[in-house]
C-alpha cells in the first residue's frame, strides 16, 4: 500500500510538473511590416536563450518561413491532415536550432475531420509539447483564418512599423481580437523604427487608445530598428539573426526574446500545451462556421419573405 501511495503521488508530481508548450501568434494588421522575418528571428533568438522552439508557418495565402531559410519543404500540414503523413515526416529541423512546420491552405479542412482524425492529428502535435515554445507565424489582416490562429494561442504579438497606415490596421487588428476573445494576452512590437523615441512613441499611443476605447491591455514588447542588414538576410536567405548577430536589428529582437523567456527573473510561464492549441483552433473554426450558416438561413428566410 506505501509503494502504491508513493507511485501515485510520484506521478501526480510529474502531471503537474509536464511541460506546456506556449503558443505566440506572431500577427498584423497589414502586410508588409516584417512579420515573417521577425517571427523567424524571434524564433531563434528564443533557441539562443536555451528553449525548444517550433516554428508554425500558418500564413495560408503567402506560406514563405521556408523562403527566409532558403528551403524548399517537401511535405506540409496538409499532408498530415489528409493522413497522408504523421507529423514527425514534415518536421524539419534546421541548423539555426530550431524546428519548422510548413503550412497549408487546406487548413480550414479541420473543422470537417471526422472525430479520429481530428484526435490523431491533436495526438500528434501533443508529442511537441516537449518544447517550450511554438512561434505561430500568421497571415496579414483580420481574415477568419488569421483570427482562428490568434484566438487559439496563449498571447498574441502584433507588429506594427511607424507609418500610420501600419498604425491604423495594427489598430484594427487588435479591436478585432478584444472583440472575439477580450482577455487575450496582446503584446506589442514596433518594426523599422529610426529612433529609441519614435518606437515608444508609436507604442503608448496605440497602447492608450486600446485603453481607452476597447478596454483592452496591450504590453509594449518592444521595437526593431530600421536596419539594412535585415532585407540584405532575406535575400540571402538566412535570418538577420545569425548572419549579422552584432546588429542593431539583432540586438532588438534579442532583447525581446530574453523579455519573453523572463531571463531577468522568475520562470516562464507554461503555456496550454499543443493539444489545448488545435482543441481550440478547431473549436473557433466550427464555431464560425454554425455562425455563417445561421447568417446564410437568415439571408435565405428575408429573400423568401421578399
Amino acid at each position: 500500500m506505501d509503494q502504491a501511495t508513493n507511485l501515485r503521488r510520484i506521478v501526480l508530481e510529474q502531471g503537474t510538473k509536464a511541460k506546456k508548450t506556449k503558443t505566440i501568434a506572431v500577427t498584423s494588421g497589414k502586410g508588409g511590416v516584417g512579420k515573417t522575418s521577425l517571427s523567424a528571428n524571434l524564433a531563434i533568438a528564443l533557441a539562443q536563450t536555451g528553449a525548444s522552439v517550433t516554428l508554425l508557418d500558418a500564413d495560408l495565402g503567402l506560406a514563405n518561413i521556408n523562403i527566409i531559410f532558403g528551403i524548399i519543404p517537401k511535405y506540409n500540414l496538409y499532408h498530415v491532415i489528409k493522413g497522408k503523413k504523421s507529423l514527425r515526416d514534415i518536421v524539419i529541423e534546421i541548423p539555426e536550432g530550431i524546428k519548422i512546420i510548413a503550412g497549408a491552405s487546406g487548413f480550414y479542412q479541420l473543422a470537417n475531420l471526422e472525430t479520429k482524425q481530428r484526435n490523431d492529428f491533436i495526438n500528434g502535435f501533443a508529442s511537441l509539447d516537449a518544447d517550450d515554445y511554438m512561434i505561430i507565424d500568421t497571415g496579414a489582416g483580420v481574415s477568419q483564418n488569421v483570427l482562428s490562429f490568434v484566438v487559439a494561442s496563449d498571447e498574441v504579438i502584433v507588429v506594427t512599423t511607424p507609418e500610420p497606415t501600419a498604425i491604423t490596421d495594427a489598430y484594427g487588428m487588435i479591436k478585432s481580437i478584444a472583440a472575439q476573445a477580450y482577455d487575450k494576452n496582446v503584446k506589442l512590437i514596433v518594426n523599422r523604427v529610426q529612433s529609441v523615441s519614435e518606437g515608444k512613441r508609436v507604442a503608448q499611443r496605440i497602447i492608450n487608445i486600446a485603453s481607452q476605447f476597447l478596454n483592452i491591455k496591450v504590453e509594449n514588447l518592444g521595437f526593431v530598428f530600421d536596419d539594412s542588414v535585415v532585407p540584405k538576410s532575406v535575400r540571402n536567405q538566412k535570418p538577420f539573426i545569425v548572419s549579422y548577430p552584432k546588429s542593431k536589428a539583432s540586438g532588438c529582437v534579442s532583447i525581446i526574446a530574453d523579455i519573453l523567456a523572463n531571463r531577468s527573473g522568475g520562470h516562464p510561464e507554461r503555456g496550454s500545451g499543443m493539444s489545448s492549441f488545435f482543441k481550440n483552433l478547431m473549436n473557433f473554426s466550427v464555431n464560425k462556421d454554425d455562425e455563417d450558416d445561421l447568417l446564410d438561413d437568415i439571408e435565405e428566410s428575408k429573400e423568401e419573405k421578399e
